[in-house]
């Protein structure tokens, strides 16, 4: 059996085993079939079940609950949303944006009610600059986000010294701060996802494929599961369904964590709210200081491959893993010997637009949400909530934002989005190089957007 808690640092600090839940052991009916037991799946599950208890609903699950990225991300729950508000009108962005402000509260609130021991902890984002083209950029997205009507309680700029009383980094010069952010345990909070919705009455099928899937069935090797609904929560494994093949690309983000520090250096670094922790280059970083006392930090760069293939060997890139070391030492220096004591990572899954969606195509008994471009952990509840409503067909707030049923063109076809994705993360490690040489920002920024229409 494959050892899962080798999958992350996440995985391999669960209290508990990680055993398979039981295949699926013939061809099945129910009212809603949900594939992927990730934050998507689980999600979905849990207010469908809350909201109608006699539903009989599957998730269908080809590794174990959390195997993906819902198990192995940054634990960072965000109102982060993937797309520039640039390209949603002016009223439904922000209606988007105050829902996403509201989710960081709703997870947290589903943790405590239902005890899932997740380590929630809403200390807010903090995103540094560290050089002057970082200051620039990041308060051009203050200015922005003031014109789009979000105040001081929603973003505000901290100086070099404020920021510095939150985190103490090495050569900061201020940073954009907001509240509406938490440092979750990605696993634990998807594991304990699952308990609760099984106790809800949901069943889980690990270890059970899906061959394909369409409006009202799933094909597994057991067999066809029939529903009135299915709802495809695949996320980065997308491409692995060949009707999907081209909906999302898999592009992977790895991560490392320390040892659990000293005392003493904690009392160094402060860091005491435990904020999630970025700063302003273009090829992006993220970080939290975990409930255990470590630094867990992630980065991108690795490379896409082509064909969207997803394969194992891919969690592991020594040149990235150096990299994102590179960038922890950069920000402190002084952990130069700390140990490593964990690598991973895996696939997010980007949209050719870079926008996320959720929908529901009610005559064919389909939906679908996700391309979150890793920024799942909060969306994907966002998108949970959405569906549960489009399903039992509820007039509310949620199924009328702007990205619900929104349809993004299929990627192009090979060697086409080979070439384009793997030249925009040249171009991002280019641009951060420039960057930092010269002080000023770089406009290969904007040849990225245009490459890769984001």
């Amino acid at each position: 059996m494959r050892d899962y808690r080798s999958l992350s640092l996440w995985h391999d600090s669960l209290p508990e085993p990680i055993t398979p839940r039981p295949a699926l052991s013939g061809p099945l009916a129910v009212d809603v079939a949900i594939v992927g037991a990730g934050y998507t799946g689980l999600w979905t599950a849990y207010y469908l079940a809350k909201a109608d208890p006699h539903l009989r609903i599957a998730v269908l699950e080809k590794e174990v609950a959390g195997f993906g990225a819902s198990g192995r991300n940054g634990g960072w729950c965000s109102a982060f949303f993937s797309a520039s508000w640039d390209k949603i009108a002016r009223e439904a962005a922000v209606a988007l944006q105050r829902a996403m402000f509201a989710t960081v509260d709703e997870v947290g609130r589903v943790v405590d009610a239902e005890g899932i021991d997740a380590r929630y902890h809403k200390g807010g984002a903090l995103i540094l600059a560290m050089n002057e083209a970082q200051v620039a950029s990041l308060q051009q997205e203050l200015v922005e986000e003031r014109e789009w009507g979000f105040g001081e309680d929603d973003y505000r700029w901290l100086s070099a010294e404020e920021a510095r009383q939150r985190v103490r980094v090495e050569g900061a010069l201020g940073a954009h701060y907001t509240p509406h952010c938490a440092a979750v345990d990605p696993a634990r909070l998807v594991r304990g996802l699952a308990d609760v919705v099984e106790r809800l009455g949901v069943h889980i099928y690990e270890q059970t494929p899906v061959l394909a899937l369409g409006g009202r069935y799933a094909q597994t090797p057991s067999g066809a599961v029939a529903a009135d609904v299915v709802v495809r929560a695949t996320e980065g494994y997308t491409p692995e369904l060949p009707q999907y093949h081209r909906d999302l690309i898999p592009l992977y983000s790895l991560m490392i964590a320390t040892e659990p520090l000293s005392d003493e250096l904690w009392q160094r670094i402060g860091w005491a709210d435990r904020e999630c922790l970025g700063d302003g280059r273009h090829l992006i970083i993220y970080a939290q200081r975990t409930a255990d006392g470590r630094i867990a930090m992630g980065g991108r760069g690795a490379p896409y491959h082509i064909g969207s293939r997803v394969r194992d060997d891919f969690d592991r890139d020594e040149t990235i893993f150096g990299r994102v070391h590179a960038s922890l030492l950069g920000l402190f220096p002084f952990l130069k010997d700390v140990r490593i004591t964990h690598q991973w990572g895996g696939p997010i899954g980007i949209p050719r637009d870079w926008c996320s969606s959720v929908g529901y195509y009610r005559a064919e008994g389909y939906a679908w949400a996700g391309g979150y471009v890793g920024d799942g952990v909060g969306t994907s509840n966002l998108a949970g909530r959405t569906l549960a409503d489009l399903i039992l067909g509820r007039e509310s707030d949620l199924v009328r934002l702007p990205w619900v049923n929104r349809r993004t063109r299929a990627w192009e076809p090979e060697p086409l989005r080979w070439i384009a994705v793997n030249t925009a993360l040249q171009l991002m490690d280019a641009a951060d190089r420039e960057e930092r040489r010269t002080g000023r920002p770089s406009r290969l920024g904007t040849a990225i957007d245009t490459l890769i229409g984001a």
